[in-house]
């Protein structure tokens, strides 16, 4: 019999979370929401009546309830990093949207106040968690493709076609800085997650449609002395994609597609399939037995279980804060090299002046 532990939510900026919450409902997932902070008052009694939980207008008195185990942050990322220190400063368990924060130091400041006082912390990585994700990360992992060469991600959004996004906190350099560094950071996670640390970062970055919108489209170049050499593309004007993943490997390779919005969400060409292998030596094409989900809304509620088993104790972080600091480090260090026209090592000083 699993052991209902208590949930509080702080902020819900991130829509996501309104997904999780939902699926907690179900009390087989061992969570109970039992409370919620948001500084805004309206988008706070708005969930308040949709999960029934009670609502609170002051976080530190949320954080004081000893029947709150765990907290889920959801807030703008400009408030990541005071939430984790007061959450951890309570002992709660901690999931924690992305992106990690707007700057270097305020992901150290989050990596010290988990490591001060030694609580269970993670991101909610979406692409950690789906099935088909992990059927890859397990073919590199047992040599299957021998020899990896190339790895390409491609990721992207319509929002940058809708004019109302302008006038969302996604774009507000204050509260998010762009619509690049909120949501670049899935895909650059993903290469971190699959491959490891690279050495170094070459991108382009521009702004090409609402100039609100900022940074809607980029490529980005990671190297792996030795190799592999990863790419990500990113687009957030994009209405309609099908191809998500290609892994190229020296004894075959691995496509994937409707990995994201759109291609998940659009009408599919009858037949294609969502995740597959060539192995050389077999001479043919293998499809995998995981199904495609139907739509990107049900790929967010498929977050739901492993986070709650992480907040009950019985699963591992998704990505632990140092692990959240790296892919914070990799995506800045887009705008370095985008910014001064040259491949960025990971290591270089400049990404913590961004």
């Amino acid at each position: 019999m699993i052991e209902t532990i208590g949930v509080g939510i702080l902020g819900f900026a991130h829509g996501h979370v309104h997904a999780y919450c939902e699926e907690w409902k179900n009390p087989d997932y061992g969570v109970k929401v039992l409370a919620g902070w948001d500084h805004d008052a309206l988008r706070l009694d708005t969930a308040r009546k949709q999960f029934g939980f009670e609502g609170y207008a002051d976080v530190v008195a949320l954080l004081e309830r000893p029947d709150i185990q765990a907290v889920v942050i959801a807030s703008e990322t400009s408030k990541h990093a005071e939430l984790v220190e007061l959450a951890a400063a309570r002992g709660k368990r901690i999931v924690l949207q992305k992106p990690m924060a707007l700057t270097m130091a305020e992901a150290d400041r989050i990596v010290d106040a988990v490591q001060q006082y030694g609580v269970s912390f993670t991101l909610a990585w979406q692409m950690r968690a789906d099935p088909q994700n992990i059927q890859m990360k397990q073919s590199l992992q047992n040599g299957e493709l021998g020899q990896i060469f190339m790895v390409r991600r491609r990721h992207g959004l319509p929002v940058g076609l809708n004019a109302d996004f302008a006038n969302t906190w996604h774009v507000d350099p204050a509260l998010n800085r762009d619509i690049w560094a909120d949501d670049s950071a899935h895909p650059v996670d993903f290469i971190h997650w699959l491959l490891g640390v690279p050495e170094s970062v070459t991108a382009e970055i521009e702004s090409l449609y609402n100039p609100r919108v900022p940074m809607d489209n980029g490529i980005i170049i990671f190297r792996y002395p030795g190799g592999p050499l990863a790419e990500v593309s990113c687009s957030f004007t994009c209405t309609a994609a099908e191809n998500t993943t290609e892994i190229i490997g020296e004894l075959g390779s691995i496509m994937q597609n409707f990995g994201d919005v759109p291609s998940c969400n659009v009408p599919r060409v009858q037949g294609t399939v969502g995740l597959r292998t060539y192995i050389a030596a077999a001479g043919e094409w293998s499809e995998s037995d995981i199904p495609s989900p139907p739509n990107h809304g049900y790929r967010i509620r498929g977050l739901a279980k492993p986070l709650a088993e992480f907040m009950q104790g019985v699963s591992a972080p998704l990505a632990t804060a140092e692990e959240g600091r790296i892919s914070l480090r990799m995506v800045l260090a887009t705008y370095v090299s985008a910014k001064e026209g040259r491949r960025v090592l990971l290591s270089d000083p400049a990404i913590a002046e961004v």
